[in-house]
């Protein structure tokens, strides 16, 4: 197959996901309707490579990641950063309300190195799903071994539709309260001029603006780069005691402060999209590796335990996000980033917006509100927690 003819097959699923999802006004979000078709494909008529033929694979999918995600910090502030300390709560919460349901009711259900084995995964994460399948191949277990792999790769597709749900009623109650004037929406191009002002009044600000005429898209891409560069670097030298994508986030925040950088700076370039198209492919790719075969031999255990994992999930990211002034709705979805990461906790949240959006201040307003709780969970979830839960399972096989 021709680099072109797998490119387009990927543009054309991606594109049939974005249609139902705009005709059903997200009730079927797109990701979840790419990843049945890609799954479907992998199993039929696409080939198992299809991604890296494509060119959207490995390396650019690393690159597109580490743009994004240093992008998405320049789209808040330090104290915005700060203050998401009750989503981080949330989301931690939801971790040990897996944790517990697993660990009890599952472990009744499928024994002590079945839950072991499977819970990292789920908690978010190809890393913990690598060291727990690479432990329990060690240890003879290749059933098990197999378990951490698909359930990485299965849970998005209980987490993509019970987010958007969350997501679209979350945004009812917000768009309800504007409505009913009970919050004010910002015009968006004195919403755009007020961020600048505020990078122009920084007390952290040391770089002078760039001047509009070399404002281009080089300029761009090659600041932020230097920026995503700088955060793997720092990453690297302190061996990742903090993984090296939430690095990313916080020196994409460090650098719009500063100054360094614009805020968003992807979307100023027009990269933004090109960007997400190829990171969205390489995380449909990971579905290559669940032939009907494997989960033929695992279907019981790993529906079962996914859908423990996620009640206890919900019941505890409820419960502690009402503590902390959450909705019900959006406790659990930012707890549900754990089930997939980044970038689909951007598009869910994005799709919900359009969705509900009658007007672009309001579709402004609701990215405002929800996307930071949904990046912030899916870092604190899938970039940290999960590896942490995955080197305290391994030492119980």
């Amino acid at each position: 197959m021709s680099t072109i003819t797998a490119f387009c097959i990927v543009l054309v699923v991606l594109v049939i996901g974005d249609v139902i999802s705009t005709r059903t006004k997200a009730f079927i979000p797109s990701v979840f309707v790419s990843a049945v078709i890609f799954l479907i494909g992998f199993w039929t008529i696409f080939p198992k490579d299809l991604i890296n033929i494509s060119s959207l694979g490995m390396p650019f999918a690393l690159l597109a990641m580490y743009l994004l995600i240093t992008h998405m910090g320049t789209m808040m502030s330090i104290n915005e950063l700060l203050a998401q300390w009750k989503t981080i709560t949330i989301a931690l919460a939801g971790i040990l309300g897996i944790c517990i349901a697993t660990l009890t009711v599952g472990r009744l259900l499928f024994g002590w190195e079945t839950v072991m084995i499977a819970t990292p995964p789920l908690t978010g994460g190809i890393v913990a799903a690598i060291i727990m399948s690479d432990a329990a191949a060690a240890k003879g277990l290749q059933e098990l071994a197999v378990l951490a792999i698909v359930m990485y790769v299965m849970q998005g597709f209980v987490g993509y539709p019970i987010t958007a749900h969350c997501l679209k009623k979350e945004g009812r109650r917000l768009i309800g309260l504007y409505r009913g004037g009970k919050v004010k929406i910002k015009d968006k191009a004195k919403a755009e001029m007020a961020a600048t002002v505020e990078v122009s009044k920084s007390k952290f600000r040391i770089f002078p603006e760039t001047p509009e005429k070399y404002r281009t898209t080089y300029m761009y891409l090659a600041k932020l780069g230097i920026v995503a560069w700088m955060a793997v670097g720092f990453a690297n030298i302190t061996n990742e005691v903090v993984s090296k994508y939430v690095v990313c986030l916080i020196f994409g925040v460090i650098a719009s402060e500063i100054g360094f950088l614009e805020r968003k700076p992807l979307n100023l370039s027009g990269s933004f999209g090109w960007l997400m198209t190829g990171l969205m492919a390489y995380i449909f790719a990971q579905l290559a590796q669940a032939t009907p075969k494997m989960l033929s031999e695992i279907v019981v255990p790993l529906g079962c335990i996914i859908i423990l994992g996620v009640s206890g999930m919900g019941v505890m990211s409820t419960l502690v996000g009402k503590k902390l002034g959450f909705s019900k709705e959006m406790a659990f979805a930012v707890a549900l980033t754990a089930l997939y990461g980044f970038p689909p906790n951007y598009v869910l949240t994005e799709e919900a917006s359009k969705a509900l959006a009658e007007t672009p201040e309001e579709f402004d307003y609701l990215m405002d509100e929800m996307l930071p709780k949904m990046l912030v969970g899916g870092f604190t979830t899938v970039t940290i927690v999960s590896v942490l839960v995955a080197g305290i399972f391994i030492n119980f096989l």
